[in-house]
């Protein structure tokens, strides 16, 4: 197993045990910062294991991050459908 598969592990489950502790903010600040450390953990993955393993990777950490997401994208359709 490649140290970055490994941090892919650490993260999620941190990821997951920061979300079992109640937040002021509804998680939103914790929620960053896992997508800031996520995101290079993403690009170690796929410079050693290749797409497909980075691909599988973002869709785990995509269903632990998922309101994010879905603000992201509500966003997204909203700024499309004012041009």
């Amino acid at each position: 197993m490649t140290p970055a598969i490994i941090l892919a592990f650490v993260w999620a489950l941190t990821a997951n045990v920061l979300a079992m502790i109640p937040s002021k903010d509804n998680h939103w600040t914790r929620a960053y910062v896992l997508i800031a450390v996520g995101l290079p953990i993403l690009a170690m993955v796929f410079w050693q294991n290749g797409p497909w393993v980075a691909l599988l990777v973002l869709i785990a950490g995509l269903s632990i991050l998922r309101w994010p997401l879905r603000y992201a994208l509500r966003w997204l359709r909203q700024r499309t459908e004012r041009r």
